[in-house]
């Protein structure tokens, strides 16, 4: 019965530890894209945009893709926080502010931010509060 309970909760762990680091690995790639590719490959993800946008637009979008490098570190850096209760809380927080720029994006810009940058977020805090209450 104990081994079940255990193999139950690691398999939660490594299922919260796999979003987020799909998370983060996402906010890695999204920096990337803002900061160093927004004129060459930027152009080729944002379709939509005219091209002519993206050499003015430069620095601003740099300045976004900073703020997705600090989602993403706050993310990373949950991996290594020994204390479970601290390594919660701080993944919380992290995929929480993910989650509403997702949806402030969805709902400002496009809902394919919803489920490219909200849903997995709000999939590992439902996981997160799920195993702190003891339903998973």
């Amino acid at each position: 019965m104990y081994i079940k309970l255990i193999l139950k909760i690691s398999n939660m762990t490594l299922t919260i530890s796999i979003i987020i680091g799909i998370v983060a690995a996402l906010h890695l790639y999204f920096m990337w894209l803002e900061m160093f590719a927004w004129t060459t490959r930027g152009k080729k993800v944002f379709k939509s945009l005219p091209k002519d946008l993206f050499e003015p637009t430069k620095v601003l979008a740099a300045n976004q893709g900073l703020y997705n490098g600090f989602l993403s570190a706050g993310l990373i850096w949950t991996f290594f926080i020994n204390d479970e209760i601290w390594k919660t809380n701080i993944s919380l927080f992290f995929l929480g502010c993910v989650a509403v720029a997702g949806i402030y994006g969805a709902l400002s810009a496009s809902k394919k931010i919803f489920f490219i940058q909200a849903l997995p977020a709000l999939i590992g805090i439902s996981l997160l509060l799920l195993k702190q209450c003891d339903y998973i």
